[in-house]
């Protein structure tokens, strides 16, 4: 697939440190693509040149064909942007909002009008574009927020952590609208710190990390440098942590300990045959397990493993459970 994004040995530079630090990335025409880093990464600074808010340092960026230093202008022609803040009046209807939208881009009254009719259709908010934007649920503004980035109907679409602050629901709501957006041929990179997030909507991720991407792929292949499966084990009595590491048939010096959760979590290389001998261990110990559960390695631990300290935002819907 062409790629529609293009970025080689990008630097930016502020003072004495280094944001960007000689990054490279290229994203195909059609995708999800998500990078994915703690605050500081350096994911807003990307997405900022990209856009053409900020000039590189130094290396090249291409976008839609165009760089975005010589040839800003056609680049701003063929992109969407939403930042992480709603850029909306709360005054105004979401019908009012997009039409003006719609005419800051030159669209003229007729042509902004029918656009905003469009956009309200598409991202199920037609019964609602009468109603004041203060009286709208939070992810609502923000699918409201993603139709006025899209009233030129852009090439390639730029979300700076798109459901910072909303609730589950908020977050499926804009989930289900940027797959839409994909299905119809838009390109779309996505900066977030919630790892599901990245998991739920990207072909590929990169990992940032000081400015640089420290691991790129699909989601399966980022797990798969966490150690491949893993078998998790809940004991009832978490006296017996340390009886069961020494018992179970699993490589002692892998075996991670939770003691508030107790858990016991090891990898394995064949999971059935590691899922007998782990009941089997437990049963003639006469250790009573509440779970015993194989599963592939998170987001997480892939962060947690490739970065200097992993401090990613904790996912909200699973905090809300």
């Amino acid at each position: 697939m062409t790629d529609v994004i293009v970025v080689e040995g990008v630097r930016k530079r502020y003072g004495n440190k280094y944001a960007l630090d000689g990054l490279d990335l290229r994203v195909a025409r059609g995708t999800v693509h998500a990078l994915l880093g703690p605050n500081g990464a350096g994911k807003t600074t990307l997405v900022r040149i990209l856009s053409t808010l900020l000039r590189p340092g130094g290396g090249r960026v291409e976008v839609a064909g165009h760089d975005v230093v010589t040839g800003a202008r056609e680049v701003r022609r063929r992109i969407g942007l939403l930042g992480q803040h709603a850029a909306l009046d709360e005054e105004l209807g979401g019908h009012q909002n997009l039409e003006m939208f719609g005419r800051l881009y030159h669209l003229g009254t007729r042509h902004a009008r029918v656009r905003a009719d469009e956009l309200l259709e598409r991202f199920g908010l037609a019964d609602t574009g009468r109603k004041a934007v203060k009286r709208y649920s939070g992810g609502m503004r923000r699918r409201l927020d993603l139709a006025a980035s899209l009233i030129t109907e852009p090439e390639v679409l730029f979300l700076d952590e798109p459901t910072t602050g909303l609730d589950p629901r908020g977050r499926t709501e804009v989930w289900e609208a940027v797959r839409s957006l994909v299905g119809g041929g838009t390109t779309v990179l996505l900066t977030t710190q919630y790892l599901e997030e990245a998991d739920q909507l990207a072909d590929g991720i990169s990992l940032l990390d000081g400015g640089r991407i420290v691991a790129g792929g699909t989601a399966d292949e980022l797990k798969a440098l966490a150690g491949g499966d893993r078998i998790d084990v809940v004991l009832r009595d978490g006296g017996q942590l340390g009886a069961a590491v020494a018992l179970l048939p699993l490589a002692r010096a892998e075996i991670s300990v939770d003691v508030d959760r107790r858990l016991l979590s090891a990898p394995v290389v064949d999971r059935m045959k590691a899922l007998a001998g782990v009941v089997r261990a437990l049963e003639e110990a006469g250790m009573e397990a509440e779970d015993v559960a194989l599963r592939r390695p998170t987001l997480d631990e892939v962060f947690l493993r490739l970065t200097a300290d992993g401090d990613l935002a904790p996912d909200p819907a699973k905090e809300a459970v």
